[in-house]
């Protein structure tokens, strides 16, 4: 199996006697820390003004909660790539995406990391591109080139560290988007061919952050008018 973090461990046998190995999840914990931040903040003004508030005030804060809670939660601490031997699992925001190995046919990380599977293409959320991180890996490379030692980028983001090192990354001094879409690189360049890994991609909507914001933007709009 893999840990969270992507360091591989060996589980139990699959039927056909192969290692079975967990999801390896990627995440934005940047995204995830701003998540639990606005909605702390959001939880203390609503409960507030629940308790507080006069007239209309209780009522449109509670209409107000899922309104913002849904997206925020969507936005935030939703979007993650998970991958494991059989297939590569996208969550968006509102979206999923399911894509066995055999259909991806690539991923690119230009201003924002994509997926190209089964002729469409796709946005990952949960790897966001820092152009930061990749002119300081592009720094490292050409320092390291310059002095004629291959150790040199490495040692420099040891002594100053950079940017995040993902465990199997090949290259580790490179931005984390870019490592990350290595690793998945290979990853479905080596599981493309499995029996199991086979079909066609496919996005499903979320429909557990639509409807209730959509029900709450409803029920916001006719107690304000009320």
């Amino acid at each position: 199996m893999t840990d969270s973090d992507g360091t591989p461990h060996q589980g139990s046998a699959a039927p056909e006697g192969e290692p079975v190995y967990a999801d390896r999840v990627y995440r934005s914990v940047p995204g995830i820390i701003s998540g639990v931040m606005l909605l702390s903040i959001a939880g203390w003004l609503i409960i507030d003004a629940v308790l507080t508030g006069t007239g209309k005030t209780p009522w449109v804060a509670l209409a107000a909660v899922p309104v913002f809670a849904a997206p925020v939660v969507a936005y935030t601490l939703r979007p993650a790539v998970l991958a494991d031997d059989r297939r590569l699992l996208v969550r968006n925001p509102l979206r999923t995406v399911h894509a066995p190995w055999a259909s991806v046919e690539g991923l690119r990380a230009g201003y924002s990391v994509e997926l190209f599977a089964s002729g469409k293409k796709y946005q990952v959320w949960a790897v966001p591109v820092s152009l930061r991180q990749r002119k300081r890996a592009n720094r490292l490379a050409a320092r390291s080139a310059a002095s004629g030692d291959p150790h040199a980028s490495r040692l420099g983001s040891l002594v100053r560290p950079s940017m995040p090192v993902l465990p199997g990354a090949p290259d580790p001094n490179r931005a984390y988007s870019d490592q990350v879409v290595a690793v998945l690189q290979e990853l479905a360049e080596r599981n493309g061919g499995r029996p199991d890994a086979a079909g066609e991609a496919t996005a499903t909507w979320c429909w557990w952050v639509i409807a209730p914001t959509l029900a709450g933007l409803v029920a916001l709009i006719a107690v304000i008018a009320a």
